[in-house]
């Protein structure tokens, strides 16, 4: 009687060489990692949206910006808050003690903030090189597998100069088994990955058009 095939996951993997296991655990580990950034990411843009909201309302909400800067603190919580840190701790260097501004105020409240929103893109962005790599690479890592592994299917062929389908798939089975891991790994990345890019700048822009404003308000104070 002929021996039953196992050809479950496990079973396919089991039968596997050496190389294509390692292929095969190496897209496994780059998914995971890729899903634990993208669980990461969402939680941290869903924060970030609902943080600069607030603090869009408490901004326009028509207190006095020196009070709410009070309330912030030494320590602000958030991206938006960090930002109007920035801007708000140059302007009250820029007064001199007499009460007038030293000289380029406006041009140094400026570069805070920039330096504040490079920070909080650089903090947004983080790990999504991650996405961009696995979501290129996976499938040819997979493709290689599955040379690899169809090569040593032919191999085993010939050792047993035997073409019946029920020798020869099981070889196939395992190599192509390499290439639907390398999918897996790749189509969430590249999908993810141009979202949360897109969420990410959007973060940015508004954090700029934020900044924007405020340099506003406080020229207009400087210019009078």
């Amino acid at each position: 009687m002929d021996q039953v095939v196992d050809f479950s996951m496990w079973g396919l993997f089991a039968r596997a060489t050496i190389t294509v296991k390692f292929v095969m655990i190496a897209l496994i580990l780059a998914s995971i990692w890729c899903w634990a950034v993208i669980v990461d990411k969402v939680i941290q843009y869903r924060a970030a949206r609902s943080e600069a909201a607030r603090f869009d309302r408490a901004f326009w909400s028509g207190e006095p910006l020196d009070q709410l800067f009070d309330e912030i603190g030494a320590n602000p919580r958030g991206a938006s808050e960090r930002i109007f840190a920035a801007g708000m701790t140059e302007w009250r260097r820029s007064h001199r003690q007499d009460g007038g501004l030293i000289a380029g105020a406006q041009a140094r409240i400026d570069r805070g903030m920039d330096v504040a929103i490079a920070k909080e893109a650089s903090r947004l962005q983080r790990g999504l090189p991650v996405l961009a790599t696995t979501g290129s690479t996976a499938p040819f890592v997979g493709l290689f597998g599955t040379v690899f592994g169809i090569m040593n299917a032919f191999i085993e062929i010939a050792e047993a100069q035997n073409t019946n389908l029920a020798v020869v798939a099981p070889g196939i089975a395992e190599a192509l088994l390499a290439t639907g891991l390398g999918l897996m790994a790749a189509i969430p990345a590249v999908i993810f990955y141009n979202k949360l890019s897109a969420d990410a700048d959007r973060l940015i822009g508004g954090y700029e058009a934020f900044a924007d404003e405020f340099s506003t308000i406080l020229s207009r104070q400087l210019d009078s």
